[in-house]
């Protein structure tokens, strides 16, 4: 039999990479950390861990062990919270949401749900994806509102990754210049829109940390290279820069904040963009998973303007 407290250390260590790091987040040494895996191992007859210099990392078996203790943590918590609805007089539900899409998409349908179900206590979390998602896997959100830049989404179906994705739209994102810059005008006149090559000398502002890696991917691909000379995390502190004549900007459409002084051009496809999307738990059941499904699907028949299909 399988000892579920070897699991949870386990699921610790592949989650910070090292026994160092996992006997801190467990408040124990890093020699019972290894004694545990240890432990496990002998009675599974096979390594789970890769040991090195650098840290470890799981073998075959510990990734399956890992996914098991994931679907086992989010059990126990669903249980724990189930249980305590026995008592409680109101339904919880949490929703976790990154900011900018926080901020344009879920006002309005939270709020007609809210209204419909006045016997929920909800709870909104902001979070970026990297914590979002393992936080609904985990039980600990019922759902979340996510996006995720290039390659795969974060959940296909038949995967291993215990959620399920409902893509919302494309978020594509945009140049953000002064009104008077002279690149304004010259393009607001133009019926197409500009290369990035076309702009490679301006100074840059990101408004997104996640964004300097996708740009500079983009950057490659069209062979120039930028000048970044910010790289923000709030995509309003990024536009008072471009208003203030730091540089120019490249800014989510749902994170433009509207302005006289500012004009937002679309780049030459095919221009970066993020992807949006919503994610639940897939071993979900019961009254507060229904609830978490109809606010989703609220939310995936209202997507904001300038959200793409």
């Amino acid at each position: 039999m399988i000892d579920v407290q070897r699991l949870a250390v386990l699921r610790e260590v592949a989650r910070r990479g090292s026994f160092n790091q996992a006997a801190q987040a467990l408040h124990c040494t890093p020699s019972a950390v290894s004694q545990q895996i240890a432990a496990l191992e002998r009675g599974l007859g096979t390594p789970v861990v890769a040991r090195s210099t650098r840290g470890v990392t799981l073998t075959g078996s510990g990734r399956l062990l890992v996914e098991a203790a994931d679907a086992i943590a989010a059990e126990l918590t669903d249980t724990q919270q189930r249980i305590a609805r026995l008592t409680a007089e109101r339904t919880a539900l949490t929703v976790a949401a990154f900011a900018s899409g926080g901020r344009r998409l879920l006002p309005e349908p939270l709020a007609r749900f809210a209204a419909d179900h006045p016997e929920v206590e909800l709870t909104i979390l902001e979070a970026e994806p990297e914590e979002s998602l393992p936080a609904v896997r985990e039980g600990r959100a019922d759902l979340a509102l996510a996006y995720h830049l290039d390659g795969p989404p974060p959940a296909r179906p038949g995967d291993r990754s215990g959620l399920d994705w409902t893509p919302l739209g494309a978020d594509p994102l945009r140049i953000v210049l002064p009104v008077h810059h002279p690149a304004a005008a010259r393009y607001r006149d133009r019926p197409e829109a500009p290369h990035l090559a076309e702009l490679a000398d301006q100074r840059w502002i990101l408004g997104c940390r996640k964004s300097a890696g996708q740009l500079a991917r983009y950057a490659d691909l069209t062979g120039v290279e930028l000048r970044i000379c910010c790289t923000a995390t709030d995509y309003e502190f990024a536009q008072s820069l471009v208003r203030a004549g730091i540089g120019i900007a490249l800014i989510p459409e749902i994170g433009l904040a509207p302005h006289p002084d500012l004009v937002a051009l679309p780049l030459a496809e095919p221009g970066p963009r993020r992807h949006l999307g919503l994610a639940l738990a897939r071993r979900r059941r019961g009254p507060v998973a229904r609830l978490a499904e109809e606010l989703a699907a609220r939310l995936a028949s209202r997507p904001a303007s300038g959200v793409r299909p």
